[in-house]
């Protein structure tokens, strides 16, 4: 009976918990649409302006911060993007983890980072860890405003821009998930200042199939090359910022919606599971009871016989 009575606790438990990942799979559908259209409408203007940006770099003889970083300084910061809420599967471990690796692998270069993190759950990780962070920030990591990328991107603009004396650093990074679709999303590491040149391969024209090949822009600077690098800088850090926030909102959605949804096919599973033990003990408790009974009523019809 006891163990009966311990199989219907479960049974009950197991059900609350299988309606809460319901819910929570439910309310992540009903966002995910939203996260990933925005996420993907963001793209376009930052694909935009970082092109311009490495335009400006692959095409002009410029020693502006933008292109070229302090050698002498050794001090780099990282920024992770993790999550404010937990029941999202593997979604703040991997960031976690891929943060470490970078850590490391910088540190193994002989730099000094400097790490900065955005959302709860990391931040929570590395202050139980006693870990430095320079700066941490929490709040709507599935639906960040624009108000937090503006934050996010001073702080980082103001340390890379700050004299090596002073604490400043000579590159930013930016640890976060892309989303690539609702089942795959991968954890990348983006190096955001100074900016990369990706070569393109040089195309031979076909005049009868094909355009003659692009012709590098040329480009005049009004009122100089410093000024307008110095308006373009702190656009390009946000717009960076701002569309690794929203993808990484959209992957966060994406992987608690699939975490629940394992989640919730796992509970049905131990239900039906918990049940047929359930079963079995009441048809063994009563088949017991049946044997007592028959074996008693034979009992007493030998002591009458």
């Amino acid at each position: 009976m006891g163990s009966q009575l311990a199989l219907k606790s479960r049974i009950h438990s197991t059900e609350s918990l299988e309606k809460i990942f319901n819910a929570q799979e439910m309310i992540a559908s009903s966002h995910i649409a939203k996260a990933r259209d925005v996420a993907l409408n963001a793209k376009p203007y930052t694909d935009a302006i970082f092109d311009a940006v490495q335009a400006l770099v692959a095409h002009t003889h410029i020693t502006h911060p933008i292109a070229v970083k302090d050698e002498n300084n050794p001090r780099v910061a990282v920024l992770a993007l993790t999550s404010d809420r937990g029941m999202a599967g593997p979604y703040t471990s991997s960031i976690i983890r891929e943060t470490e690796s970078l850590l490391a692998r910088l540190e193994a270069e002989g730099k000094q980072p400097e790490l900065f993190v955005y959302g709860r759950r990391g931040s929570t990780y590395y202050k139980y860890r006693n870990r430095d962070v320079a700066a941490t920030w929490e709040g709507d990591t599935d639906q960040p405003g624009v108000e937090i990328a503006e934050t996010i991107s001073k702080t980082l603009m103001d340390a890379y821009m700050k004299p090596a004396e002073k604490g400043g650093v000579s590159e930013l990074y930016i640890v976060y998930t892309e989303f690539i679709n609702m089942v795959v999303q991968k954890v990348r590491v983006l190096r955001m200042l100074p900016v990369e040149i990706v070569e393109n391969e040089a195309k031979v024209p076909d005049p009868e199939n094909e355009p003659a090949a692009d012709v590098s822009p040329l480009y005049a600077f009004e009122p100089s090359l410093e000024e307008v690098l110095d308006a373009i800088l702190p656009k390009y850090i946000q717009s960076r910022i701002h569309e690794c926030l929203l993808t990484a909102a959209a992957s966060e959605t994406a992987s608690r919606q699939n975490a629940m949804h394992t989640a919730t096919d796992n509970a049905r599973n131990l239900v039906d599971d918990l049940t047929r033990k359930l079963n079995a003990s009441r048809q063994a408790s009563i088949t017991q009871e049946l044997t007592e009974i028959i074996g008693s009523a034979d009992a007493l019809n030998t002591k009458e016989e």
